[in-house]
């Protein structure tokens, strides 16, 4: 069965920005853990890559859900890789409890920018939303009813 996850490119912090999301999920790295740059096998005409981004992340995935991965890779300028924040793509994380909406939220936008505090909304769901602090956009939404 497919199964979908989200890729994130970082300009030069992905390996900070998963450290902080595995501290908040848990879980493991997948596979050997990160794969760097440096791990790339030399092909012709490539040129080499500067000793600064040989310890960028060229691949990390995280489950943070059963079915759902996080991915992520930092994308050096050397290689003409080019990455601007932006508010086009947000994290859903549909939770079941409202305590775990409260936690992952407050984890989660610690040093980050909240831009709907967690509520009660027009639509019947407890909902959140907030960039953190690498400039992720995510929403949290639950639907379970308040006792």
């Amino acid at each position: 069965m497919a199964t979908v996850s989200t890729y994130l490119n970082f300009a030069r912090e992905c390996e900070q920005a998963f450290n902080f999301y595995q501290s908040v999920f848990g879980g493991e790295f997948f596979g050997d853990g990160p794969m760097r740059f440096r791990d790339i096998p030399p092909q012709e005409g490539m040129p080499p890559l500067p000793e600064e981004d040989q310890d960028l992340i060229l691949h990390i995935e995280l489950k943070i859900t059963a079915g759902y991965s996080l991915m992520g890779s930092d994308a050096p300028e050397s290689m003409g890789l080019d990455v601007t924040h932006g508010n086009g793509v947000h994290i859903n994380l549909q939770t079941d409890t409202r305590e775990e909406s409260d936690r992952l939220f407050k984890a989660l936008s610690e040093g980050g920018v909240v831009t709907m505090p967690m509520a009660e909304q027009f639509w019947g769901d407890y909902f959140g939303s907030f960039a953190d602090k690498f400039g992720v956009h995510w929403m949290i939404n639950c639907s379970e009813k308040a006792n």
